[in-house]
């Protein structure tokens, strides 16, 4: 059962979350916030696996509190859900830790499918933030003299490659013929030898040195 935290100023917004990931066998929702002091202190209460958070709210916004989120000493898996697409937020929240970025115009059918990606190591991202995400990173000139990337080996390049596609562990693991754990170790690897905390960040560091096209 994946346990969910609701993070939203608007109550009418919250309950329709929850009606939506009620409906599913495998998620519960297990509290509702509505912003991030609230949701700092309800994390430490209900220990959720995800937290479904807005951006902008008051007292602590969503990019602050997704940096406070991953801080603490069990962090959970932060998945930014809101109408704002501007590049001050989407930025923000994936430097923050974000494990994905969502607009409010997904399908409901989307909401349950990214909390699973989620959990299986992807990082969901809608269309336009994956053009803004990409294309800052991509028109910037590369940077092949990382010592870094000189450090992965071949089976860590095509892993990364993967992972910049947006590809979950179970997928890539199908793509390369290896098995999940296999791909976990791979991911953890590339993490550490790139210095950086999670998928994201490191396929910006792909892209900026010229390694992920």
């Amino acid at each position: 059962m994946i346990r969910v935290l609701i993070v939203d100023d608007q109550a009418l917004i919250r309950a329709g979350f929850r009606l939506m990931l009620e409906q599913e066998s495998d998620i519960e929702v297990c509290g509702e916030a509505a912003d991030g002091r609230q949701a700092l202190a309800l994390h430490r209460r209900l220990r959720p696996d995800v937290v479904l958070l807005d951006v902008r709210m008051p007292r602590v916004d969503g990019v602050t509190a997704t940096g406070l989120l991953l801080a603490e000493q069990s962090p959970p898996k932060v998945l930014v859900l809101t109408t704002f697409d501007i590049d001050e937020y989407v930025h923000g929240a994936l430097r923050a830790g974000a494990c994905g970025y969502l607009l409010k115009d997904i399908e409901p059918a989307e909401l349950a499918v990214a909390v699973r990606e989620v959990m299986a190591g992807g990082m969901p991202l809608s269309a336009p933030v994956t053009r803004r995400v990409v294309g800052h990173f991509v028109t910037r000139p590369p940077d092949p003299g990382r010592a870094e990337l000189d450090g992965l080996t071949t089976r860590e390049v095509e892993v990364l490659a993967l992972v910049a596609r947006g590809l979950t562990n179970a997928e890539i693991a199908a793509e390369l013929v290896i098995s999940p754990a296999t791909v976990k170790t791979h991911v953890a690897n590339i993490l550490a030898k790139l210095g950086v905390r999670d998928r994201i960040q490191a396929v910006i560091v792909g892209h900026r040195a010229g390694l992920v096209r």
